[in-house]
């Protein structure tokens, strides 16, 4: 996976909207069930900001643990592989700068998923 939103680059940087952490929105219907899932990134429970994660494959030991809002769908092969292929630092830190120049709002791409 994928982690970003923290304008720092320190893993600990980034604030939400609202200024301070923010709930939980975990439903029992949306699953980390395919590659591609967008959900917040937190250091427990209730403590959503701004940073978030993308994942490469099926990560089911994540559900209901993170908050899921999105999942790539446009794009989505080429997209996730050439980040996947980004060489890494012993931190798994990127060697280079990734940037999401443009996104695209569905209605609810979530919603149709959990429909089948």
């Amino acid at each position: 996976m994928i982690q970003t939103g923290d304008p720092t680059g320190t893993g600990k940087g980034g604030q939400s909207i609202w200024g301070k952490p923010f709930g939980d929105e975990i439903r029992a219907t949306l699953k980390f069930n395919a590659r591609g899932i967008v959900a917040m990134a937190n250091s427990g429970p209730d403590s959503n900001k701004a940073q978030f994660f993308i994942t490469y494959a099926k990560q089911s030991h994540l559900d209901a643990k993170y908050t899921i809002f999105g999942k790539v769908i446009d794009g989505a092969d080429s997209t996730l592989d050439a980040m996947e292929r980004v060489a890494v630092n012993e931190k798994n830190r990127p060697l280079h700068e990734i940037k999401i120049n443009s996104i695209t709002i569905h209605a609810n791409p979530i919603a149709m998923t959990a429909l089948g």
